[in-house]
């Protein structure tokens, strides 16, 4: 019996536990109706017979609330003993339970949020930059142009953002319109308020801007100002933006700012009525900008003030790094009509500040893609305020002197190259290894002088340019060549004084002289070509251009040349001086030594090294310099013809063989025609006999 109770218990146990459950349930929310029954608003159940007020709230007993007749009302934060603090140029604003914080009229957070919760958070600024006057500027109505923005950004809320912004383009538009005693500035003063404007409008509408919650806005005002907005969380590609001024092509990547908070942001703003300040500011040209004009003839900017076209377009971004962008923006600028005009060239500027407020129109990382009657296309690297401008420029005219002498130099070099390379070719006596370097200097003087003079200006076809310009170049670096290799070899000579023909100089020269001669122009003038191929032959002559330091492919070596042959020349004095202050120098190696002085003061002609004089080309004997260039290089073959055929004792007597030689065969010549003649006469007077005497009588 007992053991059938024991087994009994377990199963007991579990049906006291199923019975007794909803009686505890029922139990608790009876007492739970109790607690709600009087437990007023805003605060939760403790038990049965005591409540606590929401975070927030408070009752007049306490936290704790035990008579029903009590209440929790709302805690102001803003006005507690010790109130919440929220920072400088904040406000506490209450609510019901809670407060938040809210930055004072006039001024917003960084972050563009509309309120924060604790002092840690404030970052309230202005809306608008505080704007001082430019040092020395006074102008009443420039101060009331500033004194209503400033108005407009202390009344400023992010849901009227966007007649914000029309508020202070209209402001902007009266000020411009009726510029007042704007126009009694000096020009310096009006492009530094003009400075100053451009940079203050950038900022309020990039401030404002934020706040619009469109993706886009666009306005025109009255005055035809205009501005294009594109608003974006998130965005990639390109985008364009813009209306009737202008119009904008910007890769979104650039537009993002580095731990800018908020969305992207990008902005176009176009005023004509900013030309009032800017129409007559200067025009610096870059260095990539002049050399263009120089390849077409032309000089630099000038004869009056350049002319703006376009209106002056403004571009900002979330992004304020803007200086160096890494894909360039274009750019189509609409611009009143252009009429072709000689000396007149179009020009995508910039406005660039200068120190103290200061600016000017600059080209430098803009270049004209394409203009038309009434549009221009630009490219940029970098962001700024734009506008297209037209300059007059200054035609280079050559000099008719200078061009004479230049044409009459060089036929004469032609002659005399001409007739030293034949004295060479065929005067057998000089033949050595002196001869052949000054053989091969002027087949290449000669080739590259006569190319010079017959197709230098021939520049079309493109191509044909590009190929001639190409020839010149190896031809004068090959002359270049060889003017080293006779200065080396007249020091070395200088240093044996022994004969050029059996010395180990001869050997040595004439195993390296053509490989070094013809081999390294060759190599010069290949990089270049396949480097830079579109830069042989511009508009104006088949030469070099000047862009981007190309000419240096010539001027480089050159240079170099005529540094290492001064080196040889002013060695080779320096022995020659040696020797022939020499007690103990005999009579022959004395000649030969006064001959090599000889030969090495008439070298510093014919080696190059009066290319220097293009140098000294600079300040007030520019002139005179071009002119004493232009007649000592023109007559380089006149020298080598001189100096090593004319003033040769050797080539003299040559000379002096051949013209015997050729007064024998006109001697001979002359005798032959004489004796042909009365054998002519002879036979003529027997015939006109013949034919006067009657026949025999048979």
């Amino acid at each position: 019996m007992r053991m059938g109770c024991l087994r009994l218990l377990p199963g007991l146990s579990v049906l006291l536990s199923l019975a007794l459950r909803p009686a505890d349930k029922a139990l608790g929310a009876s007492a739970s109706m109790a607690c709600a029954r009087w437990c007023p608003l805003h605060s939760t159940c403790v038990n049965a017979t005591a409540c606590r007020c929401l975070p927030g709230f408070s009752s007049s007993s306490g936290e704790i609330i035990t008579n029903p007749l009590e209440s929790c009302d709302d805690i102001n934060e803003c006005r507690l003993p010790v109130p919440v603090s929220c920072g400088k140029l904040a406000n506490c604003q209450n609510t019901e339970g809670s407060y938040y914080c809210m930055c004072s009229p006039g001024y917003r957070l960084v972050s563009g949020a509309t309120n924060f919760s604790n002092e840690s958070e404030n970052t309230c600024q202005e809306i608008f930059p505080t704007w001082t006057p430019p040092p020395g500027i006074k102008s009443q109505s420039l101060s009331r142009f500033f004194e209503k923005v400033q108005d407009l950004g202390k009344d400023f809320r992010p849901t009227s953002a966007k007649d914000t912004i029309k508020n202070v383009i209209t402001a902007l538009d009266e000020l411009l319109e009726v510029p007042g005693d704007l126009e009694a500035l000096t020009l310096p003063a009006q492009h530094c308020v003009a400075t100053y404007l451009l940079l203050f409008l950038k900022e309020v509408l990039r401030t404002l801007a934020m706040n619009i919650p469109e993706p886009s806005f666009t306005y025109l005002s009255r005055s035809d100002t205009e501005l294009s907005l594109v608003i974006q969380e998130q965005g990639n590609g390109t985008i364009t933006m813009g209306q009737s001024h202008a119009r904008m092509q910007l890769n979104w990547a650039e537009a993002v700012g580095v731990g800018e908070l908020g969305p992207t942001l990008a902005g176009l703003f176009s005023s004509h009525n900013m030309q009032k300040l800017l129409a007559n500011a200067s025009l610096k040209l870059d260095p990539e900008t002049k050399a263009q004009l120089e390849n077409r003839h032309e000089g630099p900017v000038g004869g009056g003030q350049p002319r703006l076209l376009s209106a002056v377009n403004t571009v900002f971004l979330s992004n304020k790094n803007t200086e160096k962008l890494g894909s360039p923006v274009n750019f189509s600028f609409s611009h009143l009509l252009v009429t072709p005009w000689p000396r007149q060239q179009v020009f995508c500027v910039f406005w660039e500040h200068g120190p103290n407020g200061s600016g000017h129109w600059a080209t430098k990382g803009c270049r004209m893609v394409g203009t038309g009657n009434t549009s221009t296309i630009c490219q940029c690297t970098h962001l700024s305020s734009f506008a297209v401008l037209m300059a007059q420029y200054d035609v280079q005219e050559e000099d008719a002197a200078l061009a004479v002498i230049t044409y009459v130099g060089l036929s004469l070099s032609l002659l005399c190259l001409f007739l030293a390379a034949l004295t060479f070719l065929l005067c057998k006596a000089i033949q050595n290894t002196s001869t052949s370097l000054h053989l091969q200097l002027c087949i290449c003087l000669f080739l590259a002088h006569l190319l010079f003079l017959t197709a230098f200006n021939r520049t079309e076809p493109r191509v044909l340019c590009a190929i001639i310009a190409g020839a010149l170049h190896y031809l004068y670096l090959a002359s270049f060549t060889w003017m080293l290799l006779e200065g080396l070899h007249l020091f070395l000579t200088a240093r044996n004084l022994t004969v050029v023909n059996y010395s180990s100089v001869s050997r040595f020269m004439k195993k390296f002289m053509f490989p070094v001669g013809y081999a390294v122009p060759a190599v010069i003038v290949a990089i270049s070509a396949v480097s830079r191929p579109h830069l042989y032959g511009t508009a104006a002559r088949c030469w070099l251009s000047t862009t981007n330091g190309f000419l240096w492919s010539f001027l480089g070596p050159v240079c170099a040349i005529i540094s290492v042959n001064l080196a040889f020349f002013l060695m080779t004095l320096w022995i020659l001086k040696s020797k022939l202050c020499s007690l103990n120098t005999d009579v022959s190696t004395l000649q030969n030594t006064r001959m090599l002085t000889f030969k090495a003061m008439a070298q510093l002609f014919i080696l190059g090294c009066t290319w220097c004089l293009g140098l000294l080309q600079r300040g007030p004997a520019a002139h005179a310099m071009a002119y004493l260039f232009t007649i000592i290089n023109s007559l380089q073959g006149v020298f080598i013809f001189l100096v090593y055929c004319l003033l040769s004792q050797q080539v003299r007597e040559q000379y002096r063989q051949w013209l015997k030689e050729i007064k024998k065969i006109r001697v001979d010549s002359d005798k032959y025609t004489l004796s042909s003649r009365a054998t002519s006469e002879s036979s003529k007077t027997s015939m006109v006999r013949s034919q006067l005497l009657p026949e025999p009588f048979t």
